[in-house]
């Protein structure tokens, strides 16, 4: 059995799909099947460690000390990173840390500032 979204209109269970739309019985409302997918991806909340949520252009300070991989510089706790940017992947914080550069954190080390 499939799962298709509720009726953003009515919240009616009893969807279905009509072409590339769904279509609401109860109250009649049609709406794309592509603005169902762009909601579930906007729908991804990323939290750092305490579970504060994150978003794009925050500041977090780093609790744990981070190896540089391929290097030997180390990022250090307490060290604020400014304007990071949310993405997609295994590492969800894309920054610029003064002294070492470009890099990927993940946000389980990190809170917000």
């Amino acid at each position: 059995m499939s799962t298709l979204p509720p009726c953003p209109q009515c919240g009616s269970e009893f969807t279905y799909e009509d072409g590339a739309n769904y279509v609401c019985p109860e109250c009649a409302h049609e709406w794309p099947q592509a603005a169902a997918v762009e909601s579930a991806e906007q729908a991804r909340v990323v939290r750092d460690a305490n579970g504060t949520e994150l978003h794009d252009g925050d500041t977090v300070t780093v609790i744990k000390d981070l190896k540089v991989k391929g290097s030997s510089l180390v990022v250090k706790v307490g060290t604020k990173v400014k304007n990071i940017r949310l993405v997609e992947g295994d590492h969800d914080i894309d920054c610029k840390i003064d002294g070492i550069g470009q890099m990927g954190l993940k946000s389980e080390f990190v809170k917000k500032v």
